[in-house]
């Protein structure tokens, strides 16, 4: 079982219909003992990463999340906000606390160039870092659907998974062990965003 984790923000019922649209079981999550025998968790995100954070902690999901994944080593995918909670801190909206999965910074997109808009909306092509299992039997350089104006900054470049163009190098997605996350949207790209879901599911429980 897939445990969708609902802290109030996020296009929740577009992850689960992706997930179960690829076959797999998918169940949201409004508090933390529901995801209780979940063998794969994802952690989606729209919106400010202060509301995130606060909310995290509100319904009390920081450390039964703490104790899924990094004591249990319990496979987890973040989606867009989802993934940069996963960093230090971020300075949206003034300095927040994230958590602290990854030793990362969430920084505001500074494209050189004027025809570059913030936020970054649309279809943008990805290239791949390193080996990671989320990738698996995709075209080189496939497209994917961004909506954002922070990127997570990686102060290890080994959990640096996959980057876009615009305007300068913007983080697409990380890894780090059991941790994944992808700054587009998968669930929003069509067949190439299918086919994370499908890796993830397939893969994530092996990592």
């Amino acid at each position: 079982m897939i445990g969708i984790v609902d802290y109030g923000m996020g296009n929740l019922m577009s992850v689960r219909n992706a997930l179960e649209y690829i076959g797999a079981e998918a169940k949201v999550c409004c508090e933390p003992g529901e995801l209780a025998g979940a063998d794969l968790l994802v952690l989606p995100g729209v919106g400010a990463f202060g509301d995130c954070m606060r909310n995290l902690r509100h319904r009390n999901f920081v450390a039964a999340l703490d104790e899924m994944v990094i004591g249990s080593g319990i496979p987890i995918l973040g989606i867009c906000l989802g993934m940069q909670a996963m960093a230090k801190r971020s300075f949206e909206g003034g300095e927040h606390e994230g958590l602290g999965w990854l030793d990362a910074d969430v920084v505001r997109i500074r494209p050189a160039g004027r025809e570059y808009r913030v936020p970054h909306i649309g279809w943008n092509d990805v290239t791949f870092e390193g080996n990671n299992p989320l990738f698996a039997d995709l075209p080189a350089d496939p497209v994917f659907y961004f909506v954002h104006s922070y990127h997570v900054q990686c102060r290890n470049s080994g959990d640096l998974a996959a980057t876009c163009d615009y305007g300068g190098t913007v983080t697409a997605a990380v890894r780090k062990g059991n941790i994944f996350g992808t700054q587009f949207h998968p669930e929003k790209s069509q067949d190439q965003g299918l086919r994370i879901l499908e890796n993830f599911v397939r893969q994530g429980g092996q990592c």
